[in-house]
């Protein structure tokens, strides 16, 4: 067995219960992502295509014959989604990087304006409401959850390629629905990432937070004469 027969079909028995290598390499690639993210480095993107590639195939339980059986499409559909995203965050903050100084970050974050938090809640509303019957017609597993999900997943992912501290609001958000739904499916080492996950938001939030603010701080040349305090 090559190394790529071995990935596709190692397993592990955690609790009891068989789980795929390659569920938890995948998110461990997402994390690695995750991680690059919260420094804004480009290497977050082609990181997480590679996560994204490996998950893909998990979360069709039933035609990729997974341990779980269970075909979460949203799970699955987001992953592609999440690849085209991806393509465009990594061109991005590339061109931001090639068009600044070499050392510096490839975004700076900030938050969105009153117009792009609707235009995130618009989409957020109406994505889950199109998205939970076609998962349901599909045989999505959860298909409400799982909708809620997808359209939260591509809403964060592209919230991190504009550089918006909200992408991380989301994703707590996800993670909030996405663990319950894992835990039931038996997805356990995906259930595992995601409250790390959670917890690495957090820490994301405030770390976005507070570069927003040191940027957007005006800054004022201290006076060095007592002429020029009183002019």
């Amino acid at each position: 067995m090559g190394p790529l027969g071995w990935l596709l079909d190692a397993q592990v028995h955690v609790a009891g219960s068989p789980v795929l290598v390659r569920e938890i390499v995948g998110n461990v690639f997402g994390l690695a992502s995750a991680l690059f993210g919260l420094r804004r480095l480009v290497w977050a993107w082609p990181v997480g295509m590679i996560g994204n590639a490996l998950l893909f195939t998990v979360f069709l339980g039933g035609v990729f014959a997974t341990p779980q059986a269970h075909d979460l499409y949203g799970q699955a559909g987001r992953q592609v989604f999440f690849f085209a995203v991806s393509v465009y965050g990594w061109w991005r903050w590339s061109r931001n990087r090639h068009a600044g100084d070499g050392d510096q970050p490839a975004v700076n974050p900030r938050w969105a304006t009153g117009r792009e938090r609707l235009g995130l809640l618009a989409v957020a509303v109406l994505g889950t409401a199109a998205g939970y019957p076609l998962l349901a017609a599909l045989g999505s597993w959860g298909p409400l959850p799982d909708a809620w999900i997808l359209t939260g997943s591509l809403l964060a992912t592209y919230g991190m390629a504009r550089g918006w501290v909200e992408f991380w609001v989301i994703w707590i958000a996800v993670d909030a629905v996405g663990v319950p739904l894992l835990l039931r499916g038996g997805f356990y080492p995906s259930a595992a990432m995601y409250l790390v996950y959670g917890a690495f938001c957090v820490w994301g939030l405030v770390s976005w937070w507070r570069t927003s603010r040191r940027i957007s701080a005006p800054t004022h040349p201290i006076p060095s004469t007592y002429s020029e305090v009183v002019a």
